[in-house]
């Protein structure tokens, strides 16, 4: 190898490292609510199993996940609009 083909492939492998740290960096930045405690993620995981997720059933991912998501947003959605909080919907 000679030099000049070392320094294209150092440039290369740094470029690319610098290009996907960025792009990690930017998913935990751009959330504007800050992070996620505990409480708010498991009141989430209800949110979908109840909506009727499985995140054992692979054999129908990602429709069963798509369509699970849908319900919640409705879910959320119209709890937004009845002024409620942000909290798993009850059993019943």
């Amino acid at each position: 190898m000679t030099t000049s083909s070392r320094i294209a492939l150092a440039s290369l492998v740094a470029a690319c490292s610098v290009a996907s740290a960025s792009a990690l960096a930017q998913d935990l930045t751009n959330n504007p609510q800050g992070p996620l405690t505990r409480a708010q993620v498991r009141a989430d995981l209800i949110d979908w199993l109840q909506a009727g997720y499985d995140p054992l059933n692979w054999l129908e991912y990602p429709e069963n996940a798509q369509r699970a998501s849908v319900i919640v947003a409705q879910r959320r959605a119209e709890r937004a609009a009845a002024g409620g909080a942000m909290q798993p919907m009850q059993s019943q």
